[in-house]
């Protein structure tokens, strides 16, 4: 089985790092002309380096976007279309883990959380959906994680707003079946990323990054922490005709981690 995009134009936000610049490369590698979003044009000018350097002659572009603005995205959408065409296939991923206990929650934090992970991720689906559908042929990957379905203490508010996001997914995939448009949830565990690279780096800790993971790991069934791709390469499934009959589930991929299915 080949997961295939030719031709295919894909936005990934939050792709400049990460599981963004994972899920960039997979789907380069596949075919697909891709546009990776993210608020820093050097970070993603380094993206677009790494990604050519590993696999040449791919399409990738960088648009450096806040997800939080709305005429920035819009406008970010534009240039997306005058760079690659209409875009197929369209990947929610930008978004922080924010967590700490209910009543240190402002309504300013709150407000933040909800604009940059699922109301960016509703302006730029509301720009891109209906071409979808007129071409009868779509997908949308909200990358949610696994607090969506089992959020733990002083969880919020990611908790809250990837829970809204799968929501959503599960909506909107009604909506989409009748055109082909196919939406689903990618729920991440512990996998290696940017955030923990970041929190490792912030503890100060004598441990090497590959001890902090090795501990990480111990909290999973399958006894470590997930690759990047892996996550990639599940993305790249559901944003393929491999997947053309998946719609409106939210996966999780996690190494059994989450006590949900």
């Amino acid at each position: 089985m080949e997961c295939r995009m030719d031709g295919r134009v894909a936005i990934i936000t939050g792709g400049s790092l990460g599981l963004g610049r994972a899920m960039a490369l997979e789907f380069a590698r596949s075919g697909a002309k891709v546009a990776m979003v993210a608020r820093r044009a050097d970070v993603l000018e380094e993206a677009k380096a790494e990604i050519l350097a590993a696999a040449p002659g791919v399409t990738v572009n960088g648009y450096a976007c806040d997800m939080c603005d709305a005429g920035a995205i819009k406008a970010m959408h534009a240039s997306v279309v005058a760079d690659l065409g209409d875009v197929d296939i369209v990947v929610n991923n930008a978004g922080t883990s924010r967590a700490m206990p209910f009543m240190d929650i402002t309504d300013e934090l709150w407000e933040e959380d909800l604009e940059l992970k699922l109301m960016g991720a509703v302006r730029l689906i509301r720009l891109t959906f209906p071409g979808m559908k007129d071409r009868k042929w779509g997908r949308i990957i909200n990358v949610l994680n696994s607090g969506a379905k089992a959020p733990r203490a002083s969880g919020a508010p990611t908790a809250v707003s990837r829970a809204a996001g799968m929501a959503l997914t599960k909506a909107l995939a009604g909506e989409g079946a009748p055109h082909n448009v196919l939406v689903n949830g990618l729920l991440v565990g512990l996998i290696e990323s940017d955030q923990h690279y970041q929190r490792h780096i912030k503890s100060g800790s004598n441990e090497t990054l590959e001890e902090f993971y090795e501990k990480m790991g111990k909290t999973v069934p399958m006894g470590r922490v997930g690759k990047a791709e892996e996550f990639a390469n599940m993305a790249c499934f559901l944003a393929s005709d491999a997947g053309s009959y998946v719609t409106g589930t939210a996966i999780n991929v996690d190494g059994n981690r989450t006590p949900v299915v």
